[in-house]
């Protein structure tokens, strides 16, 4: 038994490692498959334990999956250009109100598709965006920072934007329409906090005014040459092209919503979910005459794998011993009170996260309190806890989560110089007292739900 939890050690560190380093651009889904399979060479992980991991990662990596085609899809409408050019406008050379839609921007798109794809989205279209704005690289770091923040923090309101959440889900055997229940006002306020905190930090650091240069960046911005539907779109009307980004917007909408419908009345979201991209599929289709051959190819298909394989290495860490430790160490301290309880275990997902990033620190969180036999709401307010341990402050570090490693990595590809020490000015007078304020909210937001 002890080589075994040597090798499940062993494998979990070397995987972690990897992931982080990212030696020639590895893509993040081998280590975790590498890892995975020596684990079920090795009998650690059994196949039994392998169809119990897929009925709790396959629904929710088809969710995620189906969310990402979503928004792949929307980026050949131009959809996220004709948004960058709303915000350009609306900003009207305000370098202050900028902020506050980049802002908007970045919570939106989390929510309507998921963290990882937000990131994938909002950080090209803010680099590009502030490049035209010709604004001074000190000027484009508070931007790029808080964004990506915001965006990767606002996963946390409902369990559909991210992938690590709908896995957790499952494993406590709450509903989607539960987690928003409970989650979506403490989570949101927030980042209400979170934004405003940043925002007095920053502040001096953003241009007051914008350069004037700024007049024609709306139009040209959306006609560059990368934009896929230059032939088709740029050369409607803007009254036009506005309207059709609206119904857009609206189906979007509506998918949503119906994800929250369908977990309120027993329904697997992964099929609403999947359908629904299926047929915004078939419009572009109409719309395009086009060929979704390219959609499928930009399919980032290795987040199914990833979700497994990471799903199997903490398995491995479960059979061999040690959420039997993490239980017999904080079952103690979960008996002393909810309030305790949500404190010390968010915070212990937080320190995991920053440590060894966030996927594998809320499953293992996870799968620790399903053994402690607590009674359905308690179970599910510490989880909620380490919800936000998770998704907030995991962000105290550039390594604490997947998508801020995405992030990072598309600032490299783009020549951008942010420094862990420009990161940690913000990170570290924002990140810790977020996660405190919004663990209390959500303690008192539940007795209010619940009393």
């Amino acid at each position: 038994m002890s080589l075994q939890i040597g090798i499940a050690i062993l494998v979990f560190l070397s995987t972690m490692l990897v992931i982080f380093v990212r030696p020639r651009e590895v893509n993040e889904a081998w280590p975790a498959t590498i890892g995975a399979g020596i684990l079920l060479f090795a009998g650690i992980v059994t196949l039994a334990d392998v169809f119990d991991i897929i009925d709790k990662v396959g629904g929710a990596s088809i969710t995620i999956i189906s969310t990402v085609v979503m928004a792949v899809i929307l980026e050949s409408f131009g959809f996220f250009n004709w948004v960058a050019t709303r915000i350009v406008g609306f900003s009207k050379g305000s370098g202050y109100r900028l902020y506050w839609y980049i802002q908007l921007l970045c919570f939106g798109m989390t929510l309507l598709f998921n963290n990882d794809g937000s990131i994938l989205i909002t950080t090209p279209i803010l680099i590009l965006l502030l490049k035209n704005m010709r604004l001074k690289p000190p000027q484009q770091i508070p931007y790029l920072i808080s964004g990506a923040l915001i965006a990767t923090a606002s996963s946390a309101p409902i369990g559909v934007s991210n992938l690590v959440n709908l896995i957790a889900l499952k494993i406590v055997d709450m509903s989607l329409w539960m987690h928003t229940l409970m989650m979506f006002v403490p989570a949101t306020l927030g980042l209400l906090f979170m934004s405003c905190l940043m925002f007095v930090i920053v502040k001096k650091r953003l241009p007051e005014t914008l350069p004037n240069s700024l007049i024609n960046v709306e139009e040209s911005f959306f006609t560059q040459n990368f934009h896929p539907l230059k032939a088709s779109i740029s050369l409607e009307t803007k009254h036009k092209r506005s309207k059709f980004m609206f119904k857009i917007l609206f189906f979007v909408l509506v998918v949503r919503g119906m994800l929250f419908f369908a977990s309120y009345v027993n329904i697997p979201i992964e099929i609403v979910a999947a359908i629904s991209s299926l047929i915004l599929l078939l419009w572009r289709g109409y719309y395009l005459k086009s060929n979704p051959i390219d959609i499928l190819k930009k399919t980032p298909w290795h987040i199914l794998l990833f979700a497994f394989s990471m799903y199997v290495i903490i398995y491995g860490l479960h059979n061999v011993g040690l959420t039997a430790l993490l239980v017999e160490w904080c079952e103690p301290i979960v008996q002393q009170g909810l309030f305790q309880a949500s404190f010390i275990m968010g915070g212990l997902v937080s320190i995991l996260s920053n440590l060894f990033n966030n996927h594998p620190a809320l499953m293992i969180g996870t799968i620790t309190l399903t053994e402690m036999g607590l009674d359905p709401i308690t179970l599910k307010t510490i989880y909620l806890a380490n919800i936000i341990g998770s998704d907030m402050g995991s962000l105290l570090l550039p390594i604490g989560t997947l998508a801020s490693l995405i992030w990072m990595d598309i600032l490299r590809k783009n020549k951008i110089k942010i420094t862990w020490k420009d990161y940690l000015s913000i990170s570290i007078k924002v990140i810790p007292i977020t996660t405190i304020v919004t663990l209390t909210l959500l303690y008192f937001w539940v007795q209010i739900v619940f009393n």
